[in-house]
C-alpha cells in the first residue's frame, strides 16, 4: 500500500520497522536541499519577481516624475520583504531535505518524510508500474513512480515527494536526488529483478523530462 505510517522509532533509520527476511538495503539518501529550493520552493522564480516588482515600481516613479535615485531609494522597502521571503522558503527545504530518507530496497520504495511529524510511506515494487527520471544538467533530478491503476495515493499526504500537477492520480516522486542516474540505475535493476527481468534488458531511453530513463516495472514491453 501506498499509505503513510507514523514513525514512532527507527530500527533502521528511514524505515519504520526491520526489515523483514530476505529484504536488503540497496540505497538510501536523501535530497539535496538546494535543488529542493529552486525546484520545489521555487526560490530563483521568486527572486526574479521581486527584482521585476522592484524595477517595475522604480520605472513607474520615474515616469511620474521622480528622480532615480529618490526613486530607486523609496522602494528599497522591497529589499527586506524579498530577503525575509527568499529565506524563509530556503529554510523551508533545508528542514525538508533535512528530514527525507529515500530508502531502495530489493522490494520497495519507502519515503520517510515530515518536519514536525515524519510519517514513512511504503511504496512496494508490486504496485509500481513505471519509473521516469527528470535528469538535470547539474547531475541532481528526480524519480517518479506511475502506480497501477488499481492502486490510488493521495497528492497532499505526499507533497513535496509527488509528482507535480499529477492530482488526481498523484505519483510519489524522489526529489532533488544528488547523482540521481545512478539511483535510477539502481531501481531500474531492483524493479527488473523483481519482475523476472535481467536488469540489463531495462531499456534506458533518452527522453523530454520525467518520461526520460523510463524503465518498465514489469513485463518489459519496450524488450519484447
Amino acid at each position: 500500500m501506498c499509505d503513510p505510517d507514523t514513525i514512532k522509532e527507527e530500527p533502521i533509520p528511514g524505515l519504520p520497522d526491520d526489515l523483514p527476511e530476505g529484504e536488503h538495503i540497496l540505497w538510501r539518501g536523501s535530497p539535496d536541499w538546494r535543488a529542493l529550493a529552486m525546484h520545489v520552493f521555487h526560490v530563483r522564480a521568486v527572486t526574479i519577481y521581486f527584482i521585476l516588482l522592484l524595477v517595475w515600481q522604480v520605472g513607474t516613479a520615474v515616469m511620474n516624475g521622480a528622480a532615480p535615485n529618490v526613486a530607486l531609494a523609496e522602494r528599497l522597502t522591497l529589499v527586506p520583504m524579498a530577503a525575509f521571503t527568499i529565506g524563509l522558503l530556503g529554510l523551508l527545504a533545508w528542514l525538508f531535505a533535512r528530514s527525507t530518507i529515500y530508502t531502495i530496497t530489493n522490494e520497495r520504495v519507502v519515503i520517510r518524510a515530515g518536519v514536525a511529524l515524519p510519517k514513512a510511506i511504503n511504496i512496494p515494487f508490486t504496485i509500481v508500474e513505471t519509473a521516469g527520471l527528470n535528469l538535470r544538467k547539474s547531475g541532481n533530478g528526480d524519480i517518479a513512480l506511475s502506480l497501477v491503476k488499481s492502486e490510488r495515493a493521495l497528492y497532499l499526504p505526499l507533497w513535496p515527494h509527488a509528482r507535480p500537477w499529477k492530482i488526481t492520480r498523484a505519483e510519489p516522486m524522489l526529489r532533488g536526488l544528488p547523482e540521481a542516474a545512478d539511483v535510477a540505475e539502481i531501481l531500474a535493476g531492483a524493479l527488473a529483478e523483481k519482475a523476472g527481468q535481467p536488469a540489463t534488458r531495462i531499456v534506458i531511453a533518452d527522453a523530454q523530462p520525467i518520461a526520460a530513463r523510463s524503465a518498465p516495472a514489469r513485463a518489459a514491453a519496450l524488450n519484447s
